[in-house]
């Protein structure tokens, strides 16, 4: 990677409950809360189902726990450097972004919370979290809703996935 990084700010949990952009989406899975978490450990299978993920790569050896870190490449050449700040396996994980490639954002994380449903199915709910620096947190207001509109349609990408491709993981 070449290029400038700039430094986000090093969030902690409570980021999810008083970020300046606080977004949620809810989607029911048909996949054991084992099979998501398996799915989510897989570095290749983040850019079969998020639209805005080309790579990821763990940069921290296994197994995967809070302070794990990993590299993801989105389109334009951006990439973040993230850091687990939970990884409480199959219920719950949360990361934060330690340098990004581009300066408009101050901080970034993002939440997922898992709830056995039984039957093979269950239940997540993430949470994007952010801060935006300079005059993208002008544009707030207007990014918001696009932002949400996003995450609810990638998080129906991942239901898709979890149907069809993603059957893979569901067996242990």
């Amino acid at each position: 990677m070449s290029g400038k990084l700039y430094e986000c700010r090093k969030i902690d949990l409570d980021f999810f409950n008083d970020a300046e952009i606080l977004i949620s989406s809810e989607v029911t899975l048909a996949c054991s809360p084992q099979g998501l978490f398996r799915c989510f450990e897989d570095a290749d299978a983040w850019s079969e189902w998020v639209n805005v993920i080309e790579n990821v790569e763990w940069t921290s050896p296994q197994p995967i726990k809070v302070g794990s870190t990993r590299s993801v490449k989105m389109p334009g050449g951006m990439i973040a450097y993230e850091e687990f700040l939970a990884w409480d396996a199959p219920r719950h994980m949360a990361f934060r972004f330690n340098q990004f490639s581009q300066s408009f954002l101050k901080a970034f994380g993002e939440d997922y919370r898992v709830t056995d449903l039984g039957n093979n199915r269950c239940r997540l709910v993430w949470t994007v979290a952010i801060q935006q620096d300079g005059i993208a947190s002008m544009m707030s207001p207007l990014l918001k809703p696009f932002i949400a509109w996003n995450l609810r349609k990638i998080s129906r990408s991942l239901a898709n996935y979890m149907k069809n491709d993603g059957r893979r993981f569901c067996t242990p």
